[in-house]
């Protein structure tokens, strides 16, 4: 797909859409704005879909994968080998994202973008509703796209060529608009990659001009010694491959990481598709920095799930301008928080469309 057909197709949004829903919002059976952000969430959906009825009855979280060279130099507290093992976990039901989709009424759907294994035979997911090993499926299925067989390690060199971070995004758009003409109205993000808050922090860090330290957790649950070492790994590569913080596109080949590119072209599919998109936690909002960078409308279709306890998270959400819904201390990612978030937009949207208004109800508004 070429990415500036795909931006030139991104609209601005209609204001008069949310006047219309405020409306509504204004005549339901409640002190006005009582309902706080849910009147919020619902007013966004109307002005997103340019639908005054909108509903949300096909929704799909994309967990993209991919593995990181920069595992080498011991970053995590996880072997790079746990992101296949993950995959499998995915396919057969029985990881965090499939319990909380089925909680949402979600399907999930596995992206292998970039994971230092070859699925020749992976597993068949489970159709939506299906009983398997660990409950019920949630399954969309599974998506092979593979850019890289794992990034090269940012220590020593780019994590990417351009070209492969151009052929990331362009996953993510195209998947965008095969599960819009699927008929699906609400995505989330979602991420598998051992060690891939090392490049978030990278990506944090160069986009939000801030100091490394500052952006920088542990993670996976390093200690104390193993943050001030991965943090010098992070200083390291920026120094080394200086990716310049006026041109997304370098910043993700060089420090970046395949899944991150696959959320940043979902999200940039999304909001050409009018689709709203729940951000999840930190590596998510890393790949919708990267959007947000190449083209500030997609801001106005996206929703941040949560406040990740990543210390880099709340960085990225104030530089592109989203208030995080909830704040629960996740930090799994996978797609969780968005799940969750789905819930309480989709509860939002629910009000709006079913509430009685004071006429309906016969019930007597202020002067």
């Amino acid at each position: 797909m070429e990415l500036s057909l795909v931006l030139r197709n991104i609209p601005k949004i209609n204001e008069k859409f949310y006047e219309t829903a405020q409306k509504r919002l204004d005549n339901l059976t409640k002190p006005q704005g009582s309902l706080g952000r849910l009147e919020e969430f619902a007013r966004r959906i109307v002005a997103i879909t340019e639908n005054l009825m909108p509903e949300l009855d096909k929704k799909a979280i994309f967990t993209f994968a991919g593995d990181h060279g920069v595992a080498d130099e011991g970053v995590s507290a996880f072997p790079k080998e746990v992101t296949t093992q993950m995959v499998f976990n995915f396919l057969n039901g029985g990881a965090g994202i499939n319990v909380l989709a089925r909680h949402a009424g979600a399907d999930v759907v596995v992206v292998d973008i970039g994971v230092a294994h070859d699925f020749v035979n992976p597993p068949s997911p489970l159709p939506t509703g299906q009983a398997g090993p660990f409950g019920k499926g949630g399954m969309g299925g599974f998506v092979s796209q593979k850019i890289v067989m794992g990034t090269k390690n940012m220590r020593k060199g780019p994590a990417m060529m351009r070209d492969e971070a151009m052929r990331c995004i362009n996953v993510g758009m195209e998947l965008a608009d095969e599960y819009a003409n699927k008929g699906y109205k609400i995505f989330g993000t979602g991420d598998m990659g051992i060690a891939n808050t090392t490049p978030s922090s990278a990506i944090a860090a160069v986009l939000t001009d801030r100091l490394v330290s500052e952006v920088t957790g542990k993670g996976t649950g390093i200690t104390d010694d193993a943050l001030k070492h991965k943090i010098k790994v992070i200083e390291d590569s920026i120094a080394l491959n200086k990716p310049d913080s006026k041109d997304p596109l370098d910043v993700l080949s060089k420090v970046g990481g395949a899944e991150i590119g696959g959320i940043a072209g979902l999200v940039i599919g999304a909001a050409a598709n009018r689709i709203p998109v729940i951000i999840d936690g930190f590596i998510s909002t890393a790949g919708a920095l990267i959007a947000y960078a190449i083209e500030p409308k997609t801001k106005d279709y996206m929703f941040a799930a949560h406040n990740s306890v990543e210390i880099g998270h709340k960085a990225i959400l104030e530089k592109i301008g989203l208030r995080p819904i909830l704040d629960l201390n996740l930090r799994l990612g996978e797609g969780t928080g968005a799940a969750l978030a789905m819930l309480i937009i989709e509860a939002g949207l629910k009000i709006y469309r079913e509430m009685a208004t004071f006429g309906e109800a016969g019930v007597s508004n202020k002067d």
